[in-house]
């Protein structure tokens, strides 16, 4: 088993779903975010190339460290080893609205 920890985060972003993984995640300086570092993604001896993870590497190519608002986070599992990184769309059809009560509201 490896000592060093691997952590797959999953956070909406811009009506997506991404889901990636990195090395560091930890709490940040700036109040109500997370901190992400050493993004890992999958390793080129795959002879399919999966256009998710390609979109993913490209956007994150040149970034050191990022900032994901808590309140976008979805999930942060620690696993054994790295997977297919991703986006997905967000399925808008899940969405419950608050109830409210129905009809005019009475006037004094």
């Amino acid at each position: 088993m490896s000592t060093e920890r691997l952590y797959r985060i999953s956070f909406i972003n811009q009506d997506k779903v991404y889901e990636m993984f990195a090395k560091q995640v930890y709490e940040s300086d700036l109040y109500g975010f997370i901190v992400v570092e050493e993004i890992v993604f999958g390793t080129q001896s795959t002879l399919v190339i999966d256009p998710g993870e390609e979109k993913l590497k490209t956007e994150f190519d040149a970034v050191k460290r990022t900032f994901i608002p808590i309140h976008s986070i979805i999930r942060i599992d620690e696993v054994e080893k790295t997977g297919v990184s991703k986006i997905l769309a967000l399925d808008a059809g899940n969405v419950s609205h608050f109830p409210r009560p129905v009809g005019n509201k009475k006037k004094d």
